[in-house]
Order: structure tokens, then sequence, then C-alpha cells
């Protein structure tokens, strides 16, 4: 496999970022440059990354012939092979490079990818969820419920950043209140073992929901977290978002302290931009603080929600120009 070289809108650099659900690409034309003609499509709808890429390209390419390739995945880096933690794609890296006719492919999990859109985002692309201004020569971190639930770190290094990536996702879920405490309660007597993503992602949002409908004695058809999250004026809903945000706090708590992100921490993910204004009013920066004796240490460290629409594309074009061939 060839390095990277130079985009142009000949030979642009394709982006792409699969989620569980839906994959989005965009092509760059120059170093530097923000993704253009982003399109989101289903990953049930293709077989795997090649053919997902191919479709995209005969939609969007206008005929352009991409030279290198960066893909952030929901899942986890080994190797040449390319598997979703919450779809059917599995593949090979190598396969899908020649498939596409690129000299250079690059795989990174999502949430590094997203770490390392970070020094890119603008005012517009943040919103601020309480705490200091972010600081960026320092640590950062960043989370999001969505289909899971990923985490990310990006470290200052000599010219640049570097990500620091894992999945704790699965640590065990941070609840700490009895109203937390009983919810987990109950999905312990269903499930076992409850993580963080167990409740902390789209999928959790509607377990937790429907731990809280059992904790009022309410019956109620399971919601998805779209039907959860329209419907606010709900008392079970309204109860489960509460919930939802106050975990969400401790647990980005728990992140800050864990990879000392004194640079910020970012909230990302499908969940958290569809209930800003709760998130805002809500007990989430409350959790964040309450750390015993590193409450000052929390306090001094900036929460900021995501609200750019494509970021792990910002990441992936930001991970090629760390690639660039220089000559």
């Amino acid at each position: 496999m060839s390095g990277v070289t130079a985009a142009t809108p000949e030979r642009p650099w394709l982006v792409a970022d699969i989620g569980g659900t839906n994959a989005r690409f965009g092509l760059v034309e120059a170093p530097g440059g923000r993704p253009v003609r982003v399109h989101r499509m289903p990953c049930a709808e293709h077989p795997d990354l090649a053919a997902a890429a191919s479709a995209y390209l005969e939609r969007e390419g206008r005929g352009a012939r991409p030279s290198a390739a960066c893909a952030a995945i929901a899942g986890p880096v080994e190797g040449d092979r390319i598997r979703l933690t919450n779809a059917s794609w599995d593949c090979s890296a190598e396969s899908t490079r020649r498939a596409l006719g690129l000299d250079h492919l690059e795989v990174l999990n999502d949430f590094a990818a997203l770490a390392l859109s970070l020094p890119r985002l603008g005012d517009d692309d943040l919103l601020p969820l309480g705490g200091p201004a972010p600081r960026a020569d320092r640590p950062m971190a960043v989370l999001g419920p969505g289909t899971g639930l990923g985490v990310a770190g990006l470290r200052p290094v000599t010219g640049g950043w570097t990500p620091v990536s894992g999945e704790g996702g699965h640590v065990d879920a941070p609840a700490v209140e009895e109203r937390e405490l009983e919810a987990v309660r109950l999905l312990r007597a269903d499930q076992g073992t409850v993580t963080a993503e167990c409740v902390l992602s789209g999928p959790g949002l509607t377990r937790l929901h429907g731990a809280v409908a059992r904790m009022h004695g309410v019956r109620s058809a399971p919601l998805s977290a779209a039907e959860i999250c329209a419907a606010s004026d709900d008392p079970v809903c309204a109860e489960t978002l509460d919930i939802f945000c106050a975990l969400l706090g401790g647990f980005a708590g728990n992140v800050a302290l864990t990879l000392g992100a004194t640079g910020g921490v970012f909230i990302g993910g499908g969940v958290p931009p569809r209930i800003s204004a709760t998130l805002l009013r809500s007990d989430f920066r409350r959790r964040f603080e309450e750390k015993r004796r590193m409450i000052d240490y929390v306090k001094d460290i900036a929460t900021v929600l995501i609200v750019a629409p494509t970021p792990a594309l910002l990441g992936t074009a930001a991970r090629l120009d760390q690639r660039l061939e220089t000559r």
C-alpha cells in the first residue's frame, strides 16, 4: 500500500463514518479541506464497506477516482479485519482497498476519528453544557450515546494530536442516586450485568424507559429512543430523560478523571443532540462535578455538546492530512 498524496478534485480523498445503522461518506478535494458531497445510506442495504462505498461514488462521485480513503467504524480495529460491533459487516481492509482501486486505505475506531475532529470544530459546531471554555492545548475526551456508547481521548503530541481509543462504553453503569440504582436493579434482574452502554445509548434509553415505567407500576409498550425523546411531556418519558442525562453527566465526569481530559469533555453520538434543551436544564453538569475530593478538578473542565452533523468525517480527513506525504 502506497502513502497518501495530496487530494485534488480529480483524485480526492474518500472519507467515511460507518455506524451500526447508517454509513456516511464524503469527498475531500484539497489537504485541510472539509468533506463535500456528504451522503448517508443504511448499512443494511449493502453487504460490506466496498459495496457501500462503490454505491456512494456512483451516486455522488461525478467521475472522481479517490486516491486514498479513511473509514471510521463502530467497533474495535484489529489488523486487517473490519467488523462492526452492532451490524453484520465483516470484511478485509486490504480486499476493500483493492476493490476500490485506492493507493491507501486506513480504518479507525469511530470515536478515535471523532476525537481527531475536536481541534477542527468551530463555535457553530458546539453547544456549551457548563464549565469554562475548552482548552485547545490540553488533553480532551469525547463520548457519545448512539447505537452503542463510544469513548476516546485526544492527547497533544509534537506537531499534532494522537487519539486514544478503547471500549470505555462497556464499563459498569454509573448509577449513584436512588432512582438510578433502582432502575439498574430492575435491569440486572432481567439481564444480569448492566454496563454503561446498557443505559447510555439509543437501545439503552428504551431499557431505561421500561425500568422507569415498572418503578411506577405503569404499563407501557417499548418505545424507541426517538419516541422517548419526542415525548418529553409524558411523565415517564420525562423522568427517563432526566435519569439518562444525570447518568451521562456522571459517566462523563468519570471519563474526564480517567483520561485527565482537562482540555474539555465533548458529547457526541446520535441521542444527545435530540435532547439538547433537556440536557441544559438537567442534572448533567451537577453529576459531572460530583466527584468528592476531585470536585475542584472537574469544575475547571469544559463540557460541550457536538452539534455538527458529520464530525467523524472531519476526523477521518484530519487523519489523512496526518498521513500526507511530504516531499
